[in-house]
């Protein structure tokens, strides 16, 4: 069988840090290969090198059995290489039209055609089934239309070898369907994908095969069809991996509760939503894109215009006019959107980790050996591999971001806890830690509310889960009725 991509003994070092150990496998042409491993596995840099986003230390990479040596995107483009970033590489006040062939315009003498451009962003928006202007600014768009605007910008760029990077972390059932119906179209015409996803059941579903990584080496490879989920998932961690989610708490006793919520409307998004949740309990919002969770509990933080009627924190009616202050109040949120949102990605993880509890930390004057220690302790207690502590946020991987921006939320001590996505491109070992973390959270007295796409992640931690769909709350269902089927009847309304 021919071969489309190889590596050979691949080695890549930032300074003194190895990340990629003598790293070597082929790629054929038409077939579907599920790159595993946990974050930090090296699986985003070797991604990166056969992108020309990054060059190998040392090592040979092979396109069609040929050398290449990339000097950048732009020149892996030229052989056909694209890679869908995970976190969304595209600039917000150009147009989805303008994003899609940005570097890459078509022109008509000196001018550019942009009437030639709307033409085929409207043929790819098609593809991926994003109904919208190609005219539309990409500031307006939620997050899983950003998703598919990435997947349609590489399907514009013709390419032959195509890498995801968790595409299918922000998009419904129907929107994943239809990825998958255009990956099995791409593979019929030759293209060679490159499938990285946490979500073991889409690798089972979708690859061929599958190649694990750890620790920055290559350690097996197999037909999908020969290997379970669980295996994979120990491949991945080098260990027995059992028990993904925690024996879960009775749910606590009627008890006065900590955060009470009654008649909060998001203009647009959510309408006269109300729901409290006890301490010691967890309690899931679930529903399709656009159904209005995320949003609903940006305008309860003041990210957005909002009325209420009435907000209570341990029985007193609070109020207040922005995340600080509810922060100061006793309610912390950590948000979907990892780098845009929840972590300073240019900041070093000693002030991000502070930055929410900065008064304990800059009283009289800033004191870098306290914030030091409570980094120590952060990294010793959320499991985030660093490298070194002096690094910066962004040379984390995304699971270890996610569990630095986890920190980062906890650390000022909140009573009432609102996590969006905790784990979205988060791997199977790093998941687990997360979800003990959050059973922890309860245990101690807390109460955890989770927004999740996720629906076996809400049945395996929650006790009770909030159903919205199109900006109401539909049902609340106690952990007895927690099934696949009955929440995806309330999310769509077939129940």
């Amino acid at each position: 069988m021919s071969v489309a991509i190889e590596f050979r003994d691949i080695v890549k070092a930032f300074g003194p840090v190895q990340v990629l150990h003598g790293v070597s496998f082929a790629l054929q042409p038409g077939r579907v290969v599920g790159l595993l491993g946990e974050n930090g596995a090296g699986k985003s840099t070797l991604m990166k090198i056969l992108s020309g986003y990054e060059q190998a230390t040392a090592g040979e990479l092979l396109v069609n059995g040929r050398a290449v040596h990339f000097d950048g995107s732009r020149a892996a483009e030229a052989e056909g290489i694209v890679l869908i970033h995970q976190e969304f590489n595209l600039a917000e006040d150009l147009t989805i039209a303008q994003n899609i062939f940005l570097g890459h315009e078509k022109r008509r003498g000196w001018l550019l055609d942009d009437a030639a451009m709307n033409r085929e962003s409207a043929r790819v928006l098609q593809q991926v089934g994003l109904r919208i202007s190609p005219e539309t600014p990409v500031r307006q768009l939620i997050v899983a239309e950003k998703q598919l605007v990435e997947i349609a910008k590489a399907l514009a760029r013709k390419a032959r070898f195509l890498i995801m990077d968790e595409p299918t972390a922000t998009l419904t059932p129907s929107e994943t369907e239809r990825l998958f119906a255009l990956i099995a179209q791409l593979k019929a015409d030759g293209v060679t994908l490159l499938y990285i996803s946490h979500k073991l059941d889409e690798v089972e579903r979708i690859t061929d095969e599958v190649v694990v990584m750890r620790d920055g080496r290559f350690v097996a490879r197999a037909a999908t069809r020969d290997v379970t989920r669980h295996q994979m998932a120990n491949l991945m961690v080098g260990r027995e991996l059992s028990d993904l989610y925690p024996p879960k708490a009775p749910r606590p006793a009627a008890a006065q509760p900590l955060l009470r919520v009654q008649g909060l409307t998001v203009p647009g998004w959510a309408e006269g939503v109300s729901f409290e949740v006890r301490p010691g309990e967890i309690l899931g919002f679930a529903g399709l894109v656009g159904a209005g969770r995320t949003e609903l509990f940006e305008g309860l933080l003041g990210l957005r215009p909002r009325t209420v009627e009435r907000v209570e924190l341990e029985g007193r009616p609070v109020r207040w006019r922005n995340p600080r202050d509810a922060a100061n109040q006793g309610l912390t949120y950590l948000s979907e959107d990892r780098k845009g949102k929840g972590l300073h990605v240019h900041f070093g993880l000693r002030e991000n980790l502070t930055l929410m509890a900065l008064s304990r930390y800059a009283t009289p004057w800033l004191r870098p050996d306290a914030e030091r220690r409570a980094l120590e302790e952060a990294v010793k207690r959320f499991g985030i591999r660093t490298g070194t502590l002096d690094n910066r946020a962004s040379a984390l991987s995304g699971g270890n971001q996610q569990k630095l921006a986890l920190a980062k939320v906890l650390h000022p001590g909140p009573k009432v806890v609102v996590l969006d996505e905790p784990t979205r491109g988060v791997d199977v070992g790093a998941r687990r830690d997360i979800y003990f973390l959050i059973e922890a959270l309860a245990r101690e007295g807390r109460a955890v509310i989770v927004i999740s796409s996720e629906l076996l992640e809400l049945i395996g931690l929650c006790h009770r889960v909030a159903v919205m769909r199109g900006g109401h709350l539909r049902t609340t269902l106690d952990a007895s009725q927690l099934t696949e089927e009955e929440l995806i009847a309330h999310a769509t309304g077939t129940h």
